[in-house]
């Protein structure tokens, strides 16, 4: 995949909570991105354990803790629908290329979004395989046959997700940068959990 100057790397994300997971794929793209842009959303078919302004700010502090230039929450991009969030980019960055960042468990979902058509000719599709989750090529066919563009990402994301965490609690899901802020607001009921 060859990357323009002004090729940019797009990842929305739930974060409830940031994983471990969100932390490799944020340092990943970074190395393969001159620009890397994330946000937290409210993703239309999922129920949302904590509020997005807590799962902003535990980004937000996932991002610090990473510190790298290249990188930068943007919040403004927020919104349950792709197509609402690459309009946005496009107004704060005029003239760039985007790449839609989605890990390999979303691919069978990129057809059921609110103007798939749409946010297929305004941005790449940057596909980064997770653990448990094989990259299905039927789907990729389909999406390149409806104008699609699609990257293959030479980045793997462990087998960690927020369900798994919300579920069993493992602390080692978590980023530790995270969790004094996650323990201190009380977020996922850890205030009295010993570390």
């Amino acid at each position: 995949m060859t990357q323009k100057i002004n090729s940019i790397a797009l990842l929305g994300t739930s974060a409830d909570p940031p994983t471990c997971g969100h932390q490799i794929i944020l340092e990943g793209l970074i190395k393969l991105f001159p620009k890397v842009i994330t946000w937290a959303s409210d993703n239309p078919i999922k129920q949302h354990q904590i509020a997005l302004k807590n799962r902003y700010e535990l980004l937000k502090a996932l991002v610090k803790d990473i510190d790298n230039p290249k990188l930068s929450i943007v919040q403004e991009l927020s919104s349950p629908w792709t197509i609402s969030s690459l309009k946005k980019a496009s107004k704060f960055w005029p003239n760039s290329q985007f790449t839609f960042i989605i890990g390999s468990d979303l691919i069978e979902e990129i057809p059921k979004w609110v103007n798939t058509r749409d946010i297929l000719k305004m941005t790449r599709i940057g596909i980064v395989p997770r653990e448990g989750w094989a990259i299905n090529k039927e789907k990729i066919i389909y999406l390149k046959n409806i104008g699609g563009t699609i990257d293959i990402l030479p980045l793997n994301i462990p087998a960690s997700s927020s369900s798994n965490f919300r579920k069993r609690q493992e602390y080692s899901q978590i980023p530790n940068a995270l969790l004094p802020l996650i323990i201190e607001k009380n977020l996922y009921n850890l205030s009295n959990k010993p570390l």
